[in-house]
């Protein structure tokens, strides 16, 4: 299986956490009122197999420079110059395979927590195409997603990389990642960029016509927590969500932490249609202004994936219905993954639904001396009760295998895996 190259561009935008801290700002004093390139190559010359080294990695190929674009417009922009990039290096047949109509309902169907194997993704898979490809569609990432975003991205796939690598699962899809285009890459049209495969489902729907950016519903995961690169750097993707996390858990009263554990952490999995029940926990009206701030900078982990701009109108949709929206926690109180089975949360209101939610087991993907369970083993889900697809499709119930991946391989959304399957989560 040809790698994929995981290793962070350099960085070209503000990191995420002081732009959430920037956004969180404004949003929270007194009120942010709502208002709402390339070098085409010959196509002919490429194939479906790709050329690239096995020593090599996708994602360092990815260094193509792009706008510091700080507005949603930019990034809407930059992203579409990016995606056209990319077909430009395709096949007409890659092309077909690739591209699909903005309102195809597929897009709702072919994502998952679960591996490809499971569950086929759309467009193109990365290790079938060349070198020059990998690289172009990453430079579509580098386009889309801030600095943190991107790399956090990047660790993700890393860590599945890893798993292939390293571990005793027999997975052959780990490390293998999917991209596809719903709509034509335009300013002046809708499209989503879908990019995913077992730990990583991301639809990011970008409208130039209505100057927005949505990442409504997307799927982050990781496993393991923490490994080693084959540079020797230490890698943890999931570092800044949990530092986030355990700064809003940290700065809550004894009574707000009582509250919070005692309510109901809810799981909405890829292939759940869901009704988005709020359940039991502590509401954001019981929060002081610097605890909705952190909690708003926790959200943007997921809500605030993009330019500065976009982020800051998604984080000010979230912010007006915050009073109504309850946080649920059950699990470690603490940030020391030597310790316990790690952690859980659900964020669930009007506008914003976040399920964080730590697997207790490994998927068999043990590695020696490195955890895969628990802390190690993380899925999570953002959607948007009002928005998800930005409103181009109606989400599709999973048929069979579900998009799940509760704790133990269980299915949340309703399938299992099929008969004679190992359980991956």
């Amino acid at each position: 299986m040809t790698e994929i190259d995981t290793t962070p561009a350099p960085t070209r935008r503000r990191p995420l956490r002081a732009r959430a801290t920037w956004m969180a700002a404004m949003l929270l004093a007194g009120g942010l009122a709502l208002t709402g390139c390339s070098t085409t190559t010959d196509a002919s010359a490429t194939s479906s197999t790709a050329t690239s080294s096995t020593s090599s990695s996708i994602t360092d190929a990815a260094t193509t420079s792009t706008t510091d674009a700080t507005t949603t417009a930019g990034t809407i922009s930059d992203t579409a110059a990016a995606a056209e990039a990319f077909l430009a290096t395709l096949s007409d047949e890659q092309r077909e395979t690739v591209l699909y109509d903005y309102d195809d309902e597929t897009k709702t169907t072919s994502w998952s927590n679960f591996p490809v194997t499971f569950v086929e993704r759309a467009g193109l898979n990365l290790t079938d195409l060349t070198e020059e490809q990998q690289t172009a569609a990453l430079a579509v990432l580098q386009a889309l997603l801030s600095d943190e975003a991107y790399e956090t991205v990047t660790g993700i796939m890393g860590g599945d990389e890893y798993l292939h690598e390293n571990s005793d699962s027999t997975e052959e899809s780990l490390g293998q990642y999917y991209i596809a285009f719903f709509g034509d890459p335009s300013t002046t049209s809708a499209f989503e960029v879908q990019f995913g495969g077992h730990h990583l489902g991301i639809n990011a729907t970008l409208d130039g016509t209505a100057d927005a950016i949505t990442f409504a519903p997307t799927h982050l995961g990781v496993q393991p927590a923490v490994y080693t690169d084959e540079d020797g750097n230490e890698v943890q993707p999931f570092d800044g969500i949990y530092t986030d996390a355990f700064a809003f858990f940290d700065s809550l009263t004894a009574e707000q932490q009582a509250t919070l554990t005692s309510g109901d952490v809810s799981s909405c999995a890829p292939g759940d249609t869901c009704e988005f029940s709020t359940g039991a926990g502590l509401t954001g009206a019981d929060l002081t202004d610097e605890q909705k701030q952190l909690l708003l900078e926790l959200i943007a982990n997921w809500a605030g994936m993009a330019d500065e701009e976009s982020s800051a109108t998604t984080l000010a949709e979230i912010e007006a219905t915050l009073d109504t929206t309850v946080v649920a926690w059950s699990g470690e109180t603490t940030y020391d993954m030597s310790t316990g089975d790690g952690i859980s949360f659900s964020i669930s209101g009007s506008n914003v639904y976040v399920s964080f939610q730590a697997q207790g087991g490994s998927a068999g993907a043990d590695v020696e001396g490195v955890t895969t369970s628990g802390w190690g083993h993380v899925h999570t889900i953002y959607r948007d009760p009002t928005n998800d697809y930005a409103g181009s499709a109606t989400q599709q119930e999973a048929s069979g295998m579900g998009g799940g991946g509760a704790p133990g391989g269980e299915a949340p959304g309703g399938g299992t895996p099929p008969s004679g399957a190992p359980s991956f989560g």
